[in-house]
This record gives C-alpha cells, structure tokens and sequence, in this order.
C-alpha cells in the first residue's frame, strides 16, 4: 500500500489593510455627496425667470400668429367658396324664375318705374362690369345684411329699382364672401356697369372723376364713344348734383351717398329732375371698414331683353 499523498498546504491568506480616514464616523448620502460635485462644462444655465417669461411670450405670439393665419385663410379663401356656392343657387333660382314667368317687356317710358317683385334674400337682376373680363357676373340680392351680402352683391332697400329715376344703390364685400367688388377702385369714368333684368337691359356709365369735372369739356376722352351721355352732372342737372362724381370715399356715416340725389337728404326734387343712377358701395381699404369706396354711374341706354341678344357694351374690356 502506498504511502498517502501530503495535502497541498493553503497559503495564509491576505488581507487587504485597511486604509485609515478621516471620514469613518460620518456618513454621506450619494446626492448630497455628488451635488457638491462641479456641473458639467456643457450643462446648460439654469432658467431665470426672465428667461421663462420671454419663452412664454414667444411661444403665445406664435400661437396667435398661427390664429390669425388661419383667420385670414378662412375670410379670404374658405368664404368664397362657401359664397360662390350660395351664388350658384341665387342664380339658378334666378334663371328657373325667369324661365318659367314669361313677361312681355313694357313700351318704352321716359317716366318709367320699375315694379320688380323684390323679396329680401331673392336675387331679382344680374349684373356684369364687361372691363373685369367676361366672368364678371353676379346676381343681386335684396337686402344688404351680412347674410344677404354673404349670397352676393345687395341692393339697398327703398333706393330705386333698375332703370329707375333716382339712385338705384349696390352694396358688396371687398375681400372674402366672393368679393364681388375687389376690384371697384380700378374703375375709370366711361366704363360701362350692365345690369340686367328679366325685361331689360340697362347700360350704367362711371361718372367723371372728381379730378376730370373742371375740363370735361375739352378732355378727348369726352369725344370718345364710350363716353357719349356721360358729363359731369352739375352741368347738366344744377349745383344739387355737383358732389356726385366718379369715384369718392366717404366715413361709413354718410349714407346720403345713396339718397336719391347723392349728399341732398330729404331734398324734395321731381323724379323727372332725378338723373337715374347707380351707385356701388364698398369697404376701404381692403381689409378694414373704416371707410367706405363709392362709384357712381348713369344710364346711358337701355334694351329690351330678346332671345340671342346681347347688349354690345358687353364686349367692352
């Protein structure tokens, strides 16, 4: 039997010695320790409250700015589709009207007055500016309340029909809602404002401009033949028409631009003394409603309504 083999001896273990500080009796919580620690070189500053308040603003005016961009979206492009949409269905019902009342044209009166049967909200004629180009066209409604302006230009209840002595008046949005009149400022003394009713034709002419009364006389565009029946009217009818020009801008009090007689309220005047005119009225400047762009024409001629006919001043652009 072989002699046992000896057991490998352990060697002593080593102890790591202990290293002796000053902060054995004290204890240190992690945060508070690391919190004594310096920040980092690329943390960034703490908020001040400065620097919160300035934050808060900018991001409030960048909320209201996106609130107004989408205010403006909606007035200018959202209105008038939903208008043009209204306006198609004025017109339609229009034309369905017309279609089916078959009405015979009255005989020609120097003393004529219109009896249109006008119903608040209803479109009763039509109305074309041929210099706008030849999709220019809107029915006119009666009324002039936002809800009737929404549909298309609206004809100031009691001022005179179509064709009628005195002043037959229009009103209509510049900017959104169709915007039927955007473009009213560009309008020049002759040019020709067509409106048509069932059965008649009736040729509105831009007075001369304020500027263009003194030497209407000796201005060649006078001669032309645009302008035949057109002279400023104080020539023509007396000192009571001599504020009624082309084109004028008014504060919105001064509704006598659409009296009878233009700035004579409560003048007791013939209508066979009365020019017969028209008169459109719109905000100024686009985008604001603190005054008011209005046009003044007088007709010129007259037509009756025939099947294939057109006026020929409808081709003037």
């Amino acid at each position: 039997m072989p002699p046992p083999r000896p057991r490998p001896v352990d060697p002593p273990t080593e102890v790591i010695p202990r290293v002796e500080d000053d902060y054995d009796d004290e204890y240190y919580d992690d945060d508070e320790y690391y919190d004594d620690e310096p920040a980092a070189k690329d943390a960034p500053p703490p908020d001040s409250t400065a620097r919160k308040a300035v934050r808060g603003v900018g991001e409030a005016l960048i909320t209201m700015g996106l609130v107004v961009l989408l205010f403006v979206v909606y007035e200018v492009y959202v209105t008038d589709l939903l208008s043009a949409e209204k306006q198609q269905d004025a017109t339609a019902a229009l034309d369905s009207e017309w279609s089916s009342n078959v009405v015979t044209p009255p005989p020609a009166d120097p003393n004529r007055k219109s009896q249109l049967n006008l119903i608040e909200g209803k479109a009763f004629a039509k109305m074309y500016i041929p210099v706008f180009g030849n999709d220019w066209k809107f029915s006119v409604v009666e009324g002039t309340t936002d809800k009737h302006l929404e549909i298309g230009p609206g004809h100031y209840k009691d001022t005179a029909q179509p064709g009628e002595a005195g002043n037959f008046s229009i009103a209509g949005h510049r900017v959104g809602k169709g915007a039927p009149f955007n473009d009213l400022d560009l309008l020049q003394s002759c040019n020709s404002i067509v409106v048509q009713t069932q059965t008649q034709w009736y040729v509105y002419r831009v007075l001369p401009m304020s500027s263009e009364v003194a030497g209407w006389a000796s201005n060649p565009k006078s001669k032309e033949a645009a302008c035949a029946g057109v002279a400023p009217l104080s020539t023509t009818l007396g000192d009571a028409y001599a504020k009624t020009v082309g084109q004028e801008i008014v504060v919105p009090t001064q509704g006598e631009v659409i009296a009878p007689i233009p700035h004579h309220v409560g003048a007791a005047v013939p209508a066979d003394k009365q020019a017969r005119l028209l008169t459109l009225t719109t905000c100024h400047p686009r985008f604001s409603d603190k005054q008011r762009l209005i046009v003044h024409a007088i007709e010129t001629k007259s037509y009756p309504v025939a099947d294939g006919f057109a006026p020929p001043e409808m081709t003037e652009g």
